[in-house]
């Protein structure tokens, strides 16, 4: 389809002002001239020759200039890549730079910059992009211009800056270019019709500036050059107006039109003029239009398939006419100019053209001031019909405020909303309107700080003007009004200034049209067909005779029918209803109700009967159904294509270069501003479209049969097809122009992290790239989609149907970048790119907004919608917002990619929808929301139906929160619901653990454990036996909980097990306390039961109680054990745990007297114990020990017998006192059993050993228990006296004369026989009879005994006869 018509993009970024680097440039000898002429501002562009290839550094980059007076303004820009220290501002002082003196060319290793003014000429000599870097795979987001290091240049060295001999003040215009050799050449034309030719040599070879001055060569010529011009008659008709040069093989040729209309072609080589036409043969109803003055003739040139053509401009008052010529050489070296066409206007004032091999492009100023610019093919154009550039309306000159709307909330929201305000002209206004001594302090402020400078400045000479205190609510929004409107209106002169247009160019290579301006640059894109119509103006929409959306010439006329009826609608909607209907939609109201409204206002305030014009036109639209159908068609931007939902071609399989070439195209700023402008003006534009479209059918519905030539089918399918469609295209267009506008919001790092965790959790952290910092400073929602995720996909559909060596040819390009990435907006397509995008980059506020807007009437990614509408909650604390948001979603999972993509990386087994639920889990952990955890898993459940496993993970994830929340009771009953055991024993474990850790024990040990039991004492013991009992006690536990279910032999070997660890892990004072405890506790709990089942099992020494955690493998050096480990059991009756208490108890009253002696005698055994206390004193604890373990009782009264000496001082006073301080142990001895006393005898010999006399009590128990005993003792310490009383009363004992001796009865024939120690009494005898001092003892010995013998006698004698 052949393109009909363009569009303004402005390429201004919503940026502070650009940075220009400064450089001034004063030549010596170099003054202002008296009187100079002003010359006009003008600009134009320089494109690389390789700037459409795409593998190319140049590609989509190109030079654009500007000059006023004695500056001129430099910035290369690329569309692919952001390019630094790019823009450069020479000024040249007291001089001007000429029409025309700009040139700049490209060689292999440079980039020369030609400037000519009308004192000076200059060469900037800069290095080629291509020689800057030393690869050729450039991968950089930011590149360094060619300008990087123009301040190094030495600008006042004659091999660049040279002034003009002679000075050439009169100059009107030059042209410059670079000679095939190098050679600058400069040609400057002078008022009398002469030109001079300045030319410096090659920058790299010596040489000085040579002049040539090209004449007509005849005599006359030469003489009437001095002569003076009222004696010529001519009045000067010669001077040149426009110069072009063009180097034609060897030669180079000189074009001049002069203000005579005379063009003339002159050879530079042979320094003569070789043709002289004049222009008015070219030009009908020529008469007169010689004397008329005219100075904006223009020349271009363009090198054309069949030669050199040239372009002029004619302007005369009144008209304009455009002739393009083609210069023709004969073998004489003769030549001649060929007519190709003549094109005519009626523009007044032309400000520039431009000639491409096959157009002219050409911007005009009106009477209104206001740009227009045209364009038509000059070869196949015989009607002459220019096509349209619908430039970008300025701002309107009024803003509408609503009723509900605050004036300075609309009046920001305006002069800060796209498409409308450069940063420099807002700047401008603010500093004009501050009218102080701190209007530089916004030079150079951010987008948000330049608002905030705007809305204190207004406010305050708001307030400045207020003389009254008090006012009402209307007088105050009066008063805002008025100041804010005259702020706009002062942001509208300045950018009205800003917008003056200076030139246009266009690029050989890839056709890029540019509309240089005074301070920005537009773009010229190219126009959609269905926009064409709607924008078409009417002359224009009149004179076609066909459209390219419908093939069927019928069709197309009813189609142009119906868009001249809707431009009638267009124009007679009034901004007042144009704000309702937008209200409306803003509103989610039916559009087709508020375009009810619209159409009765406009039927009942017809007063130019425009609605009648529509009627009457509608009468000729034979198939009305037909015409909407196809524009709803070319409306409709949704696509079935898989390759907008995904990036299915990549670009892999390409090269190194290309892959880092796509990577890079239409990447910088610029071109991100650009293409995202274009959306939002195709947006606005078809918003309207609909608009009027669906106010339109509503109208054919009120007439019905009166205009439907087919009856009431049509009606019908208009009712229930067309406007239900138009309705839907209209809400589809509000909301692409709405987040077309809307900005994006600063995000705080730590919700970027935040976002990034959330993001890793649902596994979509790589889905759309975060971009780590913004291109633009404020960037709408669809800039920062499209630079982080859509140019991708973009960039990859185009290339997946195109090889990476085509030219990069503008209109084709941009035109598929626009609706590619119109069509991965819109919200019908089954791509869900948009919004996934604002929820990766936190961009909540927007993205609630979106799905607010697309919530009535979009069925497309319903689900999805819900989900990262629910994220938007979450990332604002609303959590059962969000949660109730999730479980909407949950039903579309299967249905929609983005949510079955968002399911992917669980188990594939499982069902769509529990994948699901489990990532959402996953998320709300991560966020830290374990109730809506609950909730969730408890609605996951109902959809695991059978699915055990699932079911199992659901009820652990209930389990694992209820314990966290510290819902203990909820979280045994998700336990016991849980059908995997292996989970459950988990959970259990887990349980114990945390109850334990919280001192939450009554808890745990009241559950009732139902088909737990065995399962819950074995991990509290398995955690008992395997911690540290310093730090966890869990045998107490474990204690309670048998004792709570009357399990009192399992409490007591708890109880006992846990009194055998603390004896070998705590051997402290409060350790054997805790140790005596245990064994008490243990033996009231086998106390408790009957004395059959009073008995516990112990684990052997060597398996059990070794060593906690200890390997029963391997030995305590880590090597295998050679004997496998052997487990055998004791019983312990309650016997043995008295015995265990006692001696702990011993051990503890030990460690109480002597806590330094705690870690010996918590490892000491019965034996060593009673050791330890008789050393102590304790012989209370002593004697009780060894009655326990049955050990003798000598070592305790040996001790005791020491103990009693050592009180009583020993020596003789103890013979005045006898028997004082032994009460000790005559108590011991009285406590004792008799049966215990015998084992007590070697005690005694301790007081005679320190010749301390036996006490009273002692000698009297002796002579109950064992008389020999005594006697022996006695002999051993030579006694005798003691021994021989001993004998006499123990043989008066036998004979029933005393009771000491504890005898059962006396000798008699009827009691058992009794005896004596003779053995004892012989030794007696024979010591008695042997000393001298005791005769009279061994005499009463031995008749005691004769009289002994003799009743042994006679009792003998009678036992006998009693047989």
């Amino acid at each position: 389809m052949a393109l009909r018509s363009f569009t303004e993009i402005c390429g201004f970024e919503r940026e502070t002002l650009l940075r220009f680097r400064e450089i001034s440039l004063s030549l010596p000898g170099v003054s202002a001239l008296p009187g100079g002429v002003k010359f006009p501002d003008s600009g134009g562009a320089f494109h690389y020759e390789e700037s459409g290839k795409l593998l190319s550094v140049t590609s989509n980059r190109f030079i654009h200039w500007s000059t006023s007076g004695d500056s001129v303004q430099l910035v290369e820009t690329s569309l692919d890549t952001n390019l630094l220290n790019n823009a450069v501002r020479l000024k040249l002082c007291h001089c001007s730079l000429l029409p025309g003196g700009v040139s700049i060319t490209e060689t292999l290793n440079n980039v020369i910059i030609l400037l000519s003014t009308n004192q000076s000429v200059h060469r900037l000599l800069l290095p080629h992009p291509a020689r800057m870097y030393r690869s050729d795979l450039v991968t950089e987001v930011h590149m360094q211009s060619i300008f990087t290091d123009v301040g190094k240049l030495s600008l006042h060295d004659s091999s660049h800056s040279v002034q003009i001999p002679g000075g050439s003040g009169g100059a009107s215009c030059s042209t410059c270019w670079i000679s095939d050799s190098g050679e600058a050449h400069y040609a400057l034309a002078s008022p009398a019709g002469g030109i001079m030719v300045l030319t410096l040599p090659p920058h790299d070879a010596p040489g000085e500036l040579s002049v040539v001055e090209l004449k007509r060569s005849s005599m006359m010529q030469r003489f009437s050059d001095w002569m003076p011009s009222a004696m010529r008659g001519d009045q000067g008709g010669g001077g040149a107006l426009s110069l072009a040069a063009r180097e034609v093989e060897d030669n180079c040729f000189l074009f001049a039109l002069s203000q005579d209309l005379r063009l003339r072609l002159w050879s530079f080589r042979d320094q003569a003029c070789v043709l002289e036409a004049d222009l008015l043969e070219y030009m009908p109803s020529c008469r007169g239009a010689r004397s008329l003055p005219g100075h904006g003739h223009r020349l271009r040139l363009s090198l054309c398939s069949t030669g050199l053509c040239l372009g002029v401009y004619l302007a005369v008052p009144g008209r304009g006419q455009f002739t393009v010529l083609q210069l023709v050489s004969t073998d004489s070296n003769r030549y001649s100019l060929d007519h190709v066409s003549s094109l005519f206007t009626t523009q007044e004032t032309l400000v520039d053209f431009t000639l491409t091999p096959t157009d002219i492009w050409a911007v005009w100023v009106d009477e209104s001031n206001a740009t227009v610019v045209k364009y038509i093919n000059f070869e196949h154009n015989s009607a002459g019909q220019w096509n349209q550039v619908f430039v970008q309306p300025a701002p309107e000159d009024e803003v509408h405020i609503g009723v509900d709307q605050d004036p300075r909330e609309t009046y920001l929201e305006v002069l800060f909303s796209p498409l409308r305000f450069t940063a420099s002209a807002i700047l401008k206004a603010l500093q004009i309107f501050r009218r102080g001594s701190d209007r530089d302090r916004t030079s150079d402020v951010s987008w948000e700080s330049l608002k905030k400078e705007v809305t204190v400045a207004v406010e305050s000479e708001l307030q400045s003007s207020v003389t009254e205190f008090e006012f009402s609510q209307e007088e105050y929004r009066q008063l805002q009004v008025e100041f804010w409107s005259k702020f706009y209106a002062c942001c509208l002169q300045y950018q009205e200034a800003l917008s003056l247009p200076l030139g246009l160019s266009v690029s050989p290579g890839t056709g890029m049209a540019l509309l240089l301006k005074k301070g920005f640059v537009s773009f010229l894109l190219p126009c959609f067909a269905v926009d064409h119509l709607y924008l078409s103006y009417d002359e224009y929409l009149s004179s076609e005779e066909e459209t390219p959306i419908a093939e069927d010439p019928e069709l197309g006329k009813d189609v142009l029918q119906l868009v001249q009826c809707l431009r009638l609608i267009s124009d007679a909607v009034s901004v007042e209803m144009a704000y309702e209907m937008e209200k409306a939609l803003e509103h989610l109201q039916s559009p087709e109700r508020a375009a009810d409204l619209v159409l009765e206002s406009l039927l009942s305030n017809d007063s130019e009967n425009v609605m009648e014009d529509i009627q009457n036109k509608l009468q000729d639209v034979r198939n009305p159904a037909a015409a909407m159908t196809v524009l709803l068609r070319e409306l409709d931007l949704e696509t079935d294509s898989e390759s907008l939902i995904s990036v299915s071609q990549d670009t892999q399989g390409q090269p190194l270069g290309v892959r880092i070439s796509l990577s890079q195209l239409y990447g910088s700023s610029s071109a991100v501003s650009i293409v995202c402008q274009a959306v939002c003006h195709m947006t606005m534009t078809r918003a309207l479209f609909c608009r009027d479209l669906l106010i339109l059918q509503k109208l054919y519905l009120r007439l019905g049969d009166n205009v439907f030539l087919g009856g009431g089918a049509q009606l019908l399918q208009l009712q229930q097809d067309l406007i239900p469609r138009s309705s839907n295209l209209l809400s589809s267009y509000h909301l692409l122009k709405h987040i077309s506008q809307s900005m994006a919001s600063p995000v705080a790092l730590d919700i970027i992290e935040a976002n990034l965790q959330h993001l890793t959790v649902l596994e979509l952290s790589d889905s759309p790239s975060l971009s780590s910092a913004s291109v633009l400073s404020p960037q709408t929602v669809v800039e920062l989609f499209y630079q982080t995720v859509g140019r991708k996909i973009i960039v990859s559909q185009i290339y997946s149907q195109q090889q990476s060596s085509s030219m990069l040819v503008w209109s084709h390009m941009i035109s598929n970048v626009v609706v590619l990435l119109a069509q991965l907006l819109w919200p019908s397509n089954p791509g869900f790119q948009f919004p996934e995008c604002l929820m990766a980059n936190c961009q909540y506020t927007q993205l609630q907004e979106y799905v607010r807007l697309i919530g009535p009437w979009c069925q497309v990614n319903i689900g999805s919608c819900r989900f990262v509408l629910g994220q938007c909650y979450l990332a604002n604390g609303e959590g059962q917002k969000a949660l109730q948001c999730f479980q909407e979603a949950a039903t579309e999972v299967e249905k929609e990619d983005f949510l079955l993509r968002l399911t992917g990386g669980e188990e594939e087994d499982a069902h769509p929808r529990l994948q699901y639920y489990n990532k959402v889990l996953r998320l709300l952990e991560d966020v830290g929301l374990p109730e809506l955890v609950i909730q969730l898993s408890s609605l996951a459940i109902t959809e695991a139906g059978s699915d055990a496993h699932s079911q199992a993970a659901l009820w652990t994830r209930i389990f694992k929160h209820h314990l966290d929340l510290g819902h203990n009771s909820e979280a045994y009953e998700a336990l016991t619901q849980n059908p995997d055991s292996s989970m459950q024993l988990d959970c259990l474990r887990q349980l114990v653990v945390v109850l334990c850790e919280r001192s939450q024990l009554q808890d745990l040990v009241h559950f009732s454990y139902v088909n737990l039991h065995d399962e819950v004492v074995s991990i509290i013991e398995s955690r008992a036996r395997g911690l540290d009992l310093l730090a966890h006690n869990y045998y107490e536990l474990l204690y309670a909980f048998h004792i709570n279910r009357h399990n009192y032999r399992k409490a007591g070997s708890v109880m006992y097990e846990l009194g055998m660890r603390v004896s070998r892990e705590n051997r402290t004072p409060s350790g054997l306390q805790q140790q005596v405890n245990c064994f008490l506790s243990a033996l009231n709990c086998l106390r408790l039961i009957r004395p059959e089942y009073a008995w516990i099992v112990q684990p052997a020494p060597g398996a059990t109680y070794e060593r906690a955690g200890a390997s029963p493998k391997r030995n305590s050096d880590g090597e295998f054990s050679s004997q496998p480990v052997k487990r055998q059991v004791d019983i312990l009756e309650l016997r043995d745990l008295e015995r265990e208490f006692i001696l702990s108890s011993s051990r503890l009253s030990l460690s109480q007297l002597h806590p330094s002696q705690a870690a010996i005698a918590g490892g000491a055994s019965a034996g060593e114990m009673v050791s330890l206390l008789v050393q102590s004193g304790l012989f209370d604890s002593a004697l009780s020990v060894c009655q326990a373990f049955s050990l003798s009782l000598s070592p305790v009264f040996e001790g005791l017998t020491f103990k009693c000496i050592k009180l009583q001082g020993g020596g003789r006073s103890l013979r005045a006192t006898p028997g004082a301080g032994w009460q000790p142990i005559s108590c011991q001895q009285s406590s004792t059993p008799r049966s215990q006393v015998l084992q007590t005898r070697p005690g005694g010999c301790s007081p005679l050993t320190c010749s301390v006399p036996l006490p009273d009590w002692l000698i009297k128990s002796y002579k109950e228990v064992d008389a020999a005993s005594l006697l022996r003792l006695y002999l051993n310490f030579d006694l005798l006296e003691e021994a021989g009383d001993l004998v006499l009363e123990y043989v008066d004992a036998l004979l029933g004369r005393n009771r000491y001796y504890g005898l059962e009865g006396p000798l008699s024939a009827t009691s058992p026989s009794v005896w004596l120690p003779y053995t004892s009494i012989d030794q007696l005898l024979q010591t008695l009879n042997e000393t001298q001092t005791n005769s009279s003892m061994y005499d009463k010995v031995r008749d005691r005994l004769e009289d002994y013998h003799r009743q042994v006698e006679q009792t003998t004698r009678r036992r006998l006869l009693a047989r």
